[in-house]
């Protein structure tokens, strides 16, 4: 484990440039929206006290996201979300600005939207989500995999009516060439992945994450709040998102940060350690496969590196042994590679005294985790859960 303490960690209030990135309105918003979909329902937060009691902390919080509008992910509120706006704003520049939302779910405008294609590259699960956007909102999708893409990931996509390329080559090579077909083909990439002249659609999927944030408060109620977050790192959307949500809507809680990253794809640690955005080359893909990302989102790191106070990566190693111990739990968890990640985290730096000690991890502390997929690709999780 590679840990490292961010002493760019900003201890004052959530300034009015972070909230430029994200506010809590623009979470509202996102809220109010979602929650009339079809299928949704608020996703488990469960307690691991046992298995708190047995690594040394008081409490673990588990925000379970398997079953998420049966896509198996946080992902289906960003993504599908994004879609929404992106359609949105294409018929209110189309038609004019009297169109609404609620006109776009009735099918009045079904078939300009019919000649609007969304395009993203993907591990699998934000794509899934786009592609659910795009089938639910009735546009066109096309979705660009890497070469590390599990085949039952790409049926998923496909399943929902997507056209799926697989390229050669890792994550960052394939939004390149998702980018330069979206601007060759009139095509409107939607991806959570944010640069220098694509900052607009990543916010609304941010948004779309802390739904998650929503319900976490409204189903903590009076139990005693979390002492400590660790997140997934990835290109860094989700982790800024939650991170800024609780920033700004709990300044004085005092709530420490930590982000997890794999060690084979550690863009996020790299870019604290050199106090700027840092793209890392990935030579070898990890088996959690929504983290193996290389460069950094623009926004997501704007919050993180002032937000986040420590940064660790680990191994692939003990991955599944932690993919299967939820299995075991009552009631049993579907944690996905990815979703374990926090856990995984969490387990190592408890086992490393000099580490805990720096993060203030002790008996007293409650720590909140996102298990943010389920079993997204089956064939997978089964080969793994019973491999013993």
């Amino acid at each position: 484990m590679e840990h490292f303490h961010n002493p760019q960690k900003d201890t004052g209030h959530y300034s009015n440039d972070l909230r430029y990135v994200l506010s809590l309105q623009n979470t509202i918003s996102a809220f109010e929206e979602i929650k009339t979909w079809k299928g949704y329902s608020i996703t488990p937060l469960h307690s691991l006290d046992s298995l708190a009691s047995d690594i040394g902390i008081k409490n673990i919080y588990y925000k379970d996201e398997s079953s998420r509008f049966g896509l198996g992910s946080f992902k289906a509120l960003g993504g599908t979300y994004g879609v929404l706006k992106f359609i949105h704003h294409a018929l209110q520049k189309e038609v004019g600005d009297k169109v609404s939302v609620k006109d776009i779910h009735a099918g009045k405008y079904s078939e300009q939207i019919s000649k609007y294609t969304v395009t993203t590259a993907t591990d699998g699960n934000h794509g899934r989500s786009v592609a659910f956007g795009a089938m639910l909102f009735g546009c066109k999708c096309q979705i660009y995999i890497h070469s590390e893409v599990s085949a039952g990931r790409q049926k998923a996509m496909e399943n929902l009516e997507a056209n799926v390329t697989r390229i050669s080559g890792n994550y960052d090579e394939s939004l390149r060439i998702c980018i330069d077909a979206a601007e060759k083909n009139n095509w409107h990439v939607i991806s959570d992945t944010s640069y220098e002249g694509y900052t607009k659609y990543p916010r609304y999927i941010m948004a779309g994450y802390n739904v998650m944030a929503e319900e976490i408060v409204s189903q903590l109620n009076n139990l005693p709040f979390p002492t400590h977050v660790f997140l997934q790192g990835g290109v860094g959307s989700f982790p800024g998102a939650i991170c800024g949500y609780f920033w700004e809507k709990f300044p004085n809680n005092n709530i420490k940060f930590i982000v997890v990253e794999s060690e084979h794809a550690p863009c996020l640690i790299r870019s604290a350690q050199n106090n700027q955005m840092t793209s890392v080359d990935i030579k070898k893909e990890t088996m959690m496969a929504g983290l193996s990302c290389g460069e950094p989102s623009l926004l997501g790191w704007t919050i993180l590196s002032k937000g986040v106070d420590d940064f660790i990566t680990i191994s692939d190693a003990s991955i599944p042994e932690s993919m299967r111990l939820l299995a075991k739990n009552r009631p049993s968890i579907e944690a996905g590679e990815s979703s374990v990640a926090g856990l995984e985290g969490l387990m190592q730096t408890m086992n490393n005294k000099k580490v805990a000690e720096k993060m203030s991890l002790d008996s007293n502390s409650i720590v909140l985790l996102f298990g943010t997929e389920g079993a997204t690709d089956p064939e997978i999780y089964d080969e793994i859960i019973n491999t013993t």
